[in-house]
């Protein structure tokens, strides 16, 4: 399919045309027409052989990006923190780790990255900062201080324990007792990430300017992280327990509170309004739907991250494990989300992030070939209706890493949810598989550029194991064969880039009984472009319905048959009405 390839090279100088903030054709924004692509900077690129990735090392990528169409970076924090979770401990929120660089190189990052047509992305973590944090610092110190109110403090019960018997999301009390004052705080993650307290409006203004100093130096946006936790209760009392442990898990007793739009209205006005950027808001418990509040006209973000589709794969209650799920599960739930935005608002697209397991071994069976597999989803991805959000390492198929001791991981999570399963009464083998098929690191392993020592990624040793790479997953190895799953997320790119049905074009399933083919159609005007993925590991039938009158525009296979879609193979049509 040869004129694919000159599409392709003809939308890649059409990216580089375009300037950082220009108007894009059919009335959308340019955030819904580009692709966003998520960086974890500690895995992504060392320049200084200290093991960990740094900011120089994204410039120095930034090619890398440019070629699959990327418009837009999205990097987890780089702001100065002890690292007790990798950086969402933030001990301050507007200056960079010394880890990663400095100011001037993340002010040169901002530049390169225009200059390619690509804006850069900060995460924002405002429910709770690092205890290393000088607000917390302070407020520690007695009740009476000027940010005495700035976090969650109470009182300890008549017996002197926690306030509540909440269960923190990493394990253990949510609640630690603080010596100086004299009371316990209230932290949703780690002991060292104390929930900062939204009801003080001091509190509020200070993250507000935090957020307007990024803007100031130039970036496109934000993605705000874990934000349905930030309105606490009216009331603090115990839940239900859920475990042998007699806790009650945070989530359940925080998320979503009444008033929480509210404070998000406030943030939208003082970060959001009036300026050229986009912020999406990591929603966890925000179903389709609530959309309705919280993208669109009258919401609060411009996106938010939805979880049910990645849910499907978890039994849910106090302790994650495997369960089987079928692939109308997988589309009733992406589905939901496109009908609850079709009208009003707009989705982010994603399959993987740095706080899950890699797609590849999350939505297929064991014994299905990776590099199909990478295929079959990098086609939904990249022609569903929203914006496609790449986590580094996606574009090349990386799978979970094969963790073979707990002792590998440095998760804080992982290791909490191990000794929480070792309580439940699961044995050490059963808790070590449990973690390896949904530990938070098997996103973070460090990406694999080349054939060179440690995939090219670091000269020193990497702070997390890297693949052993088989010669033909990394980068390098993967941009010369035509056939590699990079190659075929860039014509899919390039392909979205010159069919504008493929972001401003409405989305209509097909086939939503099927339990092996996942078919949707995007249509503008009286152009229609169909995507046919085959979720399965045997041979479909296509239907005729879906592509009559169609021109295949790409397959995923060398040679597609006419009358079948080959075990994990996608496919994409197009046709005029």
């Amino acid at each position: 399919m040869k004129f694919v390839s000159v599409l392709c090279a003809l939308a890649l100088l059409a990216i580089a045309a375009v300037p950082c903030g220009a108007a894009e054709p059919g009335g959308l924004a340019w955030w819904q027409k580009t692709i966003v692509y998520q960086i974890y900077p500690k895995s992504f690129a060392d320049t200084t052989g200290s093991g960990t990735g740094d900011l120089a090392g994204i410039t120095a990528r930034l090619d890398h990006l440019k070629e699959l169409g990327v418009g837009a970076v999205w990097l987890t924090p780089v702001y100065p923190s002890p690292m007790v979770d990798n950086g969402y401990d933030i001990a301050d929120y507007t200056a960079i780790d010394p880890s990663y660089g400095t100011m001037a190189d993340f002010d040169r990052l901002v530049a390169e990255a225009k200059k390619r047509g690509i804006r850069i992305v900060m995460d924002l973590v405002f429910n709770h900062s690092s205890d290393a944090h000088p607000w917390f610092t302070e407020s520690k110190k007695d009740r009476t201080n000027t940010r005495a109110d700035w976090y969650v403090w109470r009182d300890a019960k008549p017996d002197g324990s926690a306030p509540t018997n909440w269960r923190s999301i990493f394990g253990g009390s949510a609640w630690t007792w603080c010596e100086e004052r004299g009371q316990y705080y209230l932290h949703t993650f780690a002991p060292q990430q104390p929930d900062l307290n939204w009801e003080n409006p001091d509190l509020r203004r200070a993250l507000y300017d935090a957020a307007r100093f990024w803007l100031d130096k130039g970036v496109g946006g934000f993605r705000v992280d874990a934000i349905t936790y930030i309105k606490k209760p009216a009331v603090f009392a115990d839940g239900v327990p859920d475990g042998k442990d007699g806790m009650a898990g945070i989530h359940a007793m925080t998320a979503n509170q009444p008033g929480i739009l509210d404070f998000l209205r406030e943030f939208r006005r003082e970060v959001r309004a009036g300026r050229d950027i986009f912020t999406v808001g990591e929603a966890n418990g925000v179903g389709p739907d609530d959309l309705k509040d919280w993208v669109g006209e009258h919401g609060v973000f411009d996106m938010v991250f939805e979880f049910s589709h990645l849910d499907l794969a978890c039994s849910g209650g106090v302790w994650c494990q495997p369960r089987d799920w079928k692939l109308t599960e997988l589309k009733r739930a992406l589905m939901a989300t496109q009908r609850a935005t079709q009208n009003s608002g707009w989705c982010p697209v994603f399959f993987e992030n740095h706080d899950q397991p890699r797609s590849v071994d999350h939505f297929f069976p064991e014994g299905a070939d990776p590099r199909r597999s990478a295929k079959v989803l990098a086609a939904v991805l990249l022609t569903l209706r929203g914006t496609p959000f790449i986590y580094q390492g996606e574009e090349i198929g990386l799978p979970n890493y094969p963790w073979r001791s707990v002792d590998e991981l440095n998760d804080i999570q992982s290791h909490g949810q191990y000794e929480f399963a070792l309580k439940e009464g699961f044995s050490p083998e059963q808790a070590l598989a449990f973690v390896r098929a949904f530990s938070r690191d098997n996103a973070r392993t460090p990406m694999l550029w080349d054939e060179g020592a440690n995939a090219g990624f670091t000269t020193g040793t990497p702070w997390l194991p890297v693949h052993a790479d088989d010669t033909a997953l990394n980068a390098a190895a993967q941009t010369r064969d035509p056939k590699s799953v990079l190659n075929w997320c860039r014509q899919l790119s390039c392909l979205r880039r010159e069919r504008e049905e493929l972001t401003a074009g409405a989305c209509e399933e097909l086939l939503p009984e099927s339990e092996e083919l996942f078919a949707f159609a995007r249509v503008l005007e009286n152009r229609r472009v169909v995507t046919v993925a085959n979720f399965s590991l045997s041979a479909v039938s296509l239907p005729q319905e879906i592509c009559s009158g169609c021109k295949l525009l790409l397959s995923s296979e060398d040679e597609p048959r006419e009358a079948e879609l080959a075990p994990l193979e996608a496919r994409i049509y197009a046709t005029e009405m």
